[in-house]
């Protein structure tokens, strides 16, 4: 992460990604090889790793490592089978929690595709049109459940092909995609940013440091002296950016942590209020019940109810 005091842009917006950008030596395939369909896969840590946006929708399936994901002004929780499908201009990034001090070789494998030329072929090949809609819903980031596997298999095999047959194995991904019905949309919002050179990585700082400290005490107005700025700008600027008022944006993180120890681990429901940032259990349970719609209790019950746990729960007072 960069230095705090490195100098923010007036729109805060996400970097935007591109062309010249795509570097083999960081994860992307040689021009030798490019066609319609682009293949990529990096490892953690890796410069990709950031709080960005691009043109071409992206299927990302996450392999190794676990975290936080954002998708627009979506925050929750990502493990190795994570497979999100985002659209052209949604921001969005994973960032690892448990990154080992070597790294990981790879951690993600990405498909990247633009919308124009299945657009227009669309117009000619009736065939196409039934990809349209989950095209239309990748704008808010679809989760897909219970499909990693076949689409890791799927991915081996454009991976290993090229021209035709790497379009073809494309094009049964994107069927297979659009016939499940287990999925989620993400953003609440088409979260879709604009052109903005000025905010190389400066979001991306933000967000970092807000996950790394989201459990300590802090306020906006810490944050936004760390990072040179006033209070209400910094306010606007991470609103527009992230699609969260900074007050929601922490509460997500803590939320989203406390599901976790919830379901992982056997400590009190007030001890892990405490131990996710909330200064009292009443305050914890609203917000929780805020975000999920039920109480951390409510949430650990049905959780055991329909997954079971090997820790075995001793009390959710």
């Amino acid at each position: 992460m960069g230095s705090p005091s490195t100098p923010l842009s007036k729109s805060g917006m996400p970097e935007l990604e591109r062309e010249f950008q795509r570097s083999p030596g960081l994860g992307y395939e040689p021009e030798s090889l490019l066609g319609y369909v682009r293949y990529l896969e990096h490892g953690a840590p890796n410069p990709l790793i950031r709080w960005h946006y691009h043109e071409e929708y992206e299927l990302h399936l996450i392999v190794s490592t676990q975290g936080k994901v954002f998708v627009g002004d979506y925050i929750g929780r990502f493990e190795p089978g994570n497979l999100v499908l985002t659209g052209p201009r949604l921001p969005h990034n994973w960032i690892s929690t448990d990154v080992p001090e070597e790294g990981v070789p790879v951690r993600d494998r990405v498909l990247q595709f633009s919308d124009e030329p299945l657009r227009k072929a669309g117009e000619l090949i009736p065939e196409v049109r039934e990809i349209f809609p989950l095209l239309e819903r990748a704008r808010h980031g679809i989760e897909f459940i219970g499909l990693s596997e076949r689409a890791s298999a799927c991915l081996t095999r454009i991976q290993e092909t090229a021209g035709l047959q790497r379009f073809s194995e494309f094009l049964q991904l994107l069927g297979e995609l659009s016939q499940h019905d287990d999925y989620r949309l993400l953003s609440s919002v088409k979260l879709q940013s604009f052109d903005d050179d000025a905010s190389l990585h400066q979001i991306s700082e933000v967000v970092d440091y807000i996950t790394q400290h989201y459990a300590t005490s802090f306020t906006m107005e810490e944050i936004a002296q760390r990072f040179d700025m006033t209070a209400s700008r910094f306010s606007r600027y991470f609103r527009r950016a992230t699609g969260n008022t900074f007050t929601d944006f922490i509460n997500h993180l803590r939320v989203s942590r406390a599901c976790q120890l919830l379901m992982e681990t056997d400590q009190y429901v007030s001890t892990i209020g405490y131990n996710v940032g909330f200064n009292n259990i009443a305050n914890f349970n609203r917000r929780f019940m805020e975000v999920k719609g039920m109480t951390p209790s409510e949430f650990r019950r049905e959780g055991l109810i329909r997954y079971g746990h090997a820790a075995g729960v001793a009390s959710t007072r």
